[in-house]
């Protein structure tokens, strides 16, 4: 089984982010990054399946050189091989441009399965992993917590609200976003860090893979820290008519009940 991984790099969670002067993104030399929580969990996943079914396992990645260290961490776990798609400025497309980038790369590779992170640690949106799936013309599931292989398909388990649970079968090549907490990603071992500066990592531009006729649909029109505000009103009366006040001032300005 022929495996492509999606896997984004990050702001770090405890990076302390300052906005730029365009008040478009964060200050790129001021921070440091890390891979997508949830892409880590789609690795991890296709690694088990690749270590029970055998096959293949290519990581794909989006960015700056820096993303690098993202796809060597990805060869280190296990991964065969890796393609980068060089991108300086990648924050700013929307995912259609990122999904129509990925698939550009993906093409000629003719992937059984394709797994991503259910949604990225940074913009949030979800959407990637979907429309990679519309643009590759594959069947997709999203919000994946376990896979089983099955003759020419899958089985998958998706976890919907409230606690429940829905299973679909989906014929290969297919595409999935996973969640977070489907398994326990591994850590690269030694033997793998050293394995991993031996492995191909195929660079490709993103003008090569990006079709021209692809605008982006979404725009960032400002990128900013919320204000923290804080204002006391002391209500006066006899006890009942406070505690009136303050129930409505609860349900109808507040909002908690």
């Amino acid at each position: 089984m022929k495996i492509g991984v999606c896997m984004k790099q990050v702001p770090a969670k405890d990076a302390p982010l300052r906005i730029d002067e365009a008040a478009k993104w964060v200050r790129e030399g001021d921070i440091s990054y890390e891979t997508c929580e949830p892409d880590n969990y789609a690795l991890e996943a296709a690694l088990q399946l690749k270590e029970k079914h055998g096959g293949e396992v290519v990581v794909i990645s989006l960015g700056p050189a820096r993303v690098r260290q993202v796809i060597k961490e990805g060869l280190a776990k296990g991964a065969e091989r890796a393609i980068h798609i060089r991108d300086d400025e990648f924050h700013r497309l929307d995912p259609l441009q990122m999904a129509a980038a990925l698939a550009g790369a993906m093409k000629e590779e003719k992937f059984d399965l394709i797994l991503t992170g259910l949604q990225s640690d940074d913009h949030g949106f979800g959407q990637t992993g979907v429309i990679l799936a519309e643009r590759l013309g594959l069947p997709h599931a999203t919000i994946i917590m376990e896979i089983q292989v099955q003759d020419g398909g899958l089985k998958v388990k998706r976890e919907l609200e409230a606690g429940w649970f829905q299973w679909l079968e989906l014929p290969l090549p297919a595409v999935l976003t996973i969640q977070s907490g489907i398994n326990k990603p591994r850590y690269a071992s030694l033997k793998g860090i050293m394995a991993a500066k031996k492995k191909e990592i195929r660079e490709m531009k993103r003008s090569d893979v990006l079709p021209a006729d692809v605008k982006a649909t979404q725009e960032t029109r400002k990128v900013y820290v919320p204000e923290k505000t804080k204002q006391t009103e002391f209500i006066e009366g006899a006890p009942k008519e406070v505690a009136g006040k303050l129930l409505d001032k609860l349900k109808n300005e507040a909002r908690v009940l």
